[in-house]
């Protein structure tokens, strides 16, 4: 079932590939440079990797955790109900920075690299370049700290196109990693997306441990046949997702699921319910496993080339997870979206809901389309910075839109449609006369001059405001721009009263990315 969307990215996964067989290795559990196949742009799948065999004589827990989680995972491994940690492996990827502490998980394997690999950093920080044959749960307590693109590890995943493409490759190839936020999202959210790919936790250095505990513990509770087709269907992630989300503390209902308050961007380790997390996977059947949504995008206003720069609004599209930014002028924009290839692992029939995760109600709104509502007509209306009443609140710039699939036992982890607007410049709408909608008056760029922040690996700053002026038929007749205390006029965007063109250019120095303004003689 995830063919198709690998198909729709053009990328080739383990299943569509033909290795020839490698010869038995003497280091299984280590994953080297001679037993990798390329994928291409994308990384690599280590198809020669051997799983290491771990003694069944070692317990599955550290014999002195006398906690809630444990004393079931106990009781539900005496039972045979267990399936343990049979063909799951550990990825530490901070250097032992952030790792389990030994003796855990006794019966847990960890996967090593070999020195070639280690040479080249690839057992270190963002994951998804290395693709294995196997369940691997891993974190990397690691961020980029130094520089202009500062930032975590996810948030440097969401603003390039191989990185959302990697984060999706691992979520489907039954791999699930955490990171943490580490000054993304303390006093501001930063991210320009948000998706289900990985777990971010609040905090920095070694706030991603409590995650990494939890989720292990249920893998480990699931049961043999459950996880025997979560496997094999490469749903180890997207079902892991779900049951953190649905076992948070506070989260107690269908309301409660279907809210801002069980899909936030980072994830608070207070919130964690690891008990529940366990009892909930045990209780999974292997006929109700919950399915993926596959989403696709029908129809758009985002454009290729939005805003002065003309650069892309699209930031990735991705099955289970769209984001966007907004550059246009424009006060509303429009997607048509279907999840109308989301297909249910048991056979049954699907209905989808579609959320209002984050965002003003007043300024999103959802018409579902179709049969069992799979697809939506959906129109975003600007969003100055707003601070949404979540369990986290705190100063943001996205909107994030949740597609559920309900199969009659279980509702899936979210697939999410994110808007992320530029919170650097101050923008001003009004009416339009003819009752058409708002329109935009006044945009000032300088969000240096404002000390607003700004990424500079997705948006720019200039050192101008302009104002706009329209016509009786609601054309722009004019703009009047500001710039370093002085005043020029423009007749459009791109060209001056005398016809002499403006053209614009991103520049990227040390400090930051720097909008240039270019004016050429007439065509």
């Amino acid at each position: 079932m995830i063919l198709p969307l690998v198909r729709r990215l053009s990328i080739c996964l383990l299943a569509g590939l033909t290795v020839t067989p490698l010869p038995a290795r003497a280091d299984p559990g280590v994953v080297s440079v001679d037993e990798l196949t390329s994928l291409g742009q994308i990384g690599f799948a280590a198809t020669g990797f051997e799983m290491p065999q771990m003694s069944p004589a070692l317990p599955l827990l550290n014999p002195e955790d006398s906690s809630p989680e444990a004393a079931l995972l106990r009781r539900l491994e005496n039972a045979g109900k267990a399936a343990g940690f049979e063909g799951v492996l550990y990825d530490n990827r901070d250097g032992g920075h952030s790792v389990l502490p030994q003796g855990t998980f006794p019966r847990l394997a960890k996967l090593q690299y070999g020195p070639q690999l280690q040479e080249k950093g690839a057992d270190y920080g963002l994951a998804g370049k290395i693709l294995l044959p196997a369940i691997v749960i891993g974190n990397s307590s690691t961020a980029i700290t130094r520089g202009k693109i500062n930032r975590s590890q996810p948030r440097l995943a969401m603003a390039t196109e191989k990185g959302s493409v990697r984060a999706f490759l691992t979520y489907v190839s039954n791999h699930l990693y955490i990171y943490p936020e580490h000054k993304d999202h303390d006093t501001v959210d930063l991210y320009p997306a948000n998706w289900p790919y990985m777990v971010i936790s609040q905090g920095s250095s070694r706030s991603d441990k409590p995650f990494l505990r939890a989720l292990l513990m249920t893998v480990a509770a699931l049961q043999p046949a459950t996880r025997d087709i979560l496997r094999d269907k490469k749903l180890i992630a997207p079902t892991l997702q779900m049951i953190l989300r649905r076992s948070q503390k506070g989260v107690y209902s269908r309301d409660d699921y279907m809210s801002g308050r069980a899909h936030p961007v980072v994830f608070d380790k207070k919130g964690l319910a690891p008990e529940r997390m366990v009892s909930m996977a045990a209780a999974l059947s292997p006929d109700e496993i919950p399915p993926v949504v596959q989403l696709t995008v029908e129809e758009e206003s985002f454009r290729e080339k939005a805003g002065l720069a003309r650069l892309s609004e699209k930031l990735f599209t991705t099955p289970s997870a769209i984001a966007r930014l907004w550059r246009s002028p424009d006060y509303t924009q429009r997607m048509v979206v279907s999840a109308s290839e989301t297909e249910d692992p048991n056979g049954w029939r699907l209905k989808f809901y579609w959320v209002l995760l984050q965002g003003d109600p007043e300024r999103v709104r959802i018409k579902t389309r179709g049969q069992n509502e799979t697809g939506a007509e959906i129109e975003i209306d600007w969003h100055d910075t707003f601070a949404p009443p979540a369990v986290q609140p705190r100063p943001t710039n996205r909107v994030d839109i949740g597609v559920f699939a309900w199969n009659g036992a279980h509702y899936s982890a979210p697939a999410i449609i994110s808007i992320g607007f530029p919170g650097h410049q101050a923008r001003r709408y009004e009416p339009a006369p003819d009752g058409s909608g708002r329109r935009l008056v006044s945009i000032d760029y300088d969000a240096e001059g404002r000390k607003a922040y700004y990424d500079p690996l997705l948006y720019w700053t200039a050192p101008w405001a302009d104002t706009l002026s329209y016509d009786r038929a609601g054309g722009i007749a004019g703009i009047t721009r500001r710039t370093n205390g002085d005043t020029m006029r423009l007749s459009t965007p791109d060209r001056l009263p005398d016809g002499r063109l403006v053209s614009y250019l991103p520049e990227d120095t040390k400090r930051g990315r720097y909008l240039t303004m270019r004016i050429e003689a007439a065509e």
